[in-house]
């Protein structure tokens, strides 16, 4: 006598928005989702069916896209990560990392962010910092939707004139 395999059903009592509930139900066995009981969602507008996620690396590109358009920016990131990105950037096939220096905390509504600059010398910094913090707001918000909490800044250097520029070709002295 042969039995067909048992499956195990879980079901859970959702609540719409209309105030209709139902009890959508998911196969252990077979990963399928069944829903039986009040409303289906056909109904309901398409805006509302489904949901959306942003990941952390999308916040991060962002921000370091809006951070880096700001005059004044020289580069972003701490030293050993600027050293890295430099040898990362030379590498044929290679891209620019443009989330170094950035780190961020999502959540489902809101995201905090911090970031890691190189000032040029002479930018006045306080004034840097509010268009930096302003412009990544206006740039995160506008893209993804989310609420930005704050945005924290580190000043890890500055970048002086005399300094060599890794992109620049260093003229030989003598012929």
């Amino acid at each position: 006598m042969t039995t067909a395999p048992q499956t195990a059903t879980i079901e859970t009592k959702t609540e719409k928005k209309n105030g209709t509930t139902g009890t959508a139900g998911r196969s252990a066995q077979g990963a399928t989702t069944t829903v039986s009981g009040g409303s289906t969602g056909a109904t309901e507008p398409a805006a509302t069916r489904g949901r959306t996620s942003i990941a952390d690396v999308v916040v991060v590109k962002i921000a370091g896209m809006a951070a880096r358009e700001i005059p004044g920016v020289y580069d972003m990131g701490g030293g050993l990560s600027r050293t890295i990105g430099a040898v990362r950037d030379r590498v044929p096939g290679g891209r620019p990392n443009v989330g170094r220096g950035v780190k961020v905390e999502v959540g489902e509504r809101q995201t905090a962010i911090d970031l890691d600059l190189v000032v040029e010398y002479g930018v006045p910094i306080a004034d840097l910092a509010r268009d930096v913090r302003e412009n990544v707001i206006d740039a995160v918000e506008r893209i993804s939707g989310l609420e930005v909490v704050e945005v924290n800044i580190t000043i890890n250097d500055v970048h002086l004139p005399d300094d060599e520029d890794p992109e620049r070709p260093v003229e030989a002295r003598v012929e």
